[in-house]
């Protein structure tokens, strides 16, 4: 996987919004799988500059269950719902969706760490 900085993201993105090149062709330029790269137009288009700003936070419980009722409320793809939420990856949500299938609410508690 290649991995492309927050920058280049967000130029990839400006150049697909001028219309001129397809999401396929700009993916291939850059390596990415066309569909990640779908996720970052989403970003963009629901968050703007901030799409692309990294922010390190523990997601709570309530949080968790929060985007996963958005999905089941708002029939959501998980792309989507992650492009809204300005997640970092669809795996996120993937791996809540899990969580809480096998365990319950208890089990999307964040954990301590150390």
């Amino acid at each position: 996987m290649v991995k492309i900085s927050d920058s280049n993201k967000h130029t990839a993105v400006l150049r697909y919004l001028e219309g001129k090149e397809s999401y396929q062709d700009i993916s291939n330029s850059l390596g990415v799988d066309c569909g990640d790269f779908r996720l970052w137009v989403k970003r963009y288009e629901y968050h703007g500059e901030q799409a692309f700003i990294k922010s390190y936070t523990n997601y709570t419980a309530d949080y968790k269950l929060d985007v996963l009722n958005y999905i089941n409320e708002h029939g959501t793809s998980i792309r989507e719902t992650s492009a809204i939420f300005n997640l970092p990856t669809t795996n996120l949500i993937r791996s809540w969706k899990k969580l809480l299938e096998s365990g319950g609410i208890d089990a999307l508690i964040p954990k301590k760490k150390g």
